[in-house]
């Protein structure tokens, strides 16, 4: 449990810097680029995912860090939870806490990856992408764990 605690904790803190680090470059040093499939190009969400809920632009960063706490709490209660999907909870826990600093420290979440071939897709970042990516690890695993069980039920019957 330590270790998975200590590995947690390492992934969180990595992750977290990088992304207030490329958040903070673009708000204050100007990094728009215009490419011919993806921009980069500085955009405040005001809302969540592709902008749903702005209008509670001014409650939503406690909103989420109910979220959050509500999390946490689950997790001490349901340690066997953390043990085995400790990864992407780091990566969710990073994503989704650094999307909140943003709308402590800047109003609303920065964005700047603009995807803009063929079609528009919502401005996002690597926040985004991670916590995107910790929900498909969750999925993953428990396709993977859901399948172990109907194969050990066969087995069985």
């Amino acid at each position: 449990m330590k270790k998975k605690l200590k590995s947690s904790f390492l992934i969180f803190i990595v992750i977290f810097i990088i992304d207030q680090v490329v958040k903070y470059g673009f708000v204050n040093f100007d990094w728009d680029v215009d490419g011919p499939y993806m921009s980069l190009q500085l955009a405040y969400n005001y809302g969540v995912a592709f902008s749903m809920f702005a209008f509670l632009a001014e409650y939503l960063k406690y909103i989420q860090l109910l979220l959050i706490v509500g999390g946490i709490i689950y997790l001490y209660k349901n340690q066997d939870v953390f043990i085995d999907y400790y990864i992407p909870i780091s990566l969710l826990f990073a994503g989704g806490l650094s999307n909140i600093l943003d709308r402590f420290t800047y109003g609303g979440v920065v964005d700047y990856f603009y995807w803009h071939y063929g079609f528009n897709f919502p401005i996002f970042n690597i926040a985004d992408v991670i916590i995107d990516l910790a929900v498909v690890i969750i999925i993953y695993k428990q396709i993977k764990q859901a399948r172990a069980e109907n194969k050990e039920k066969e087995i069985n019957s």
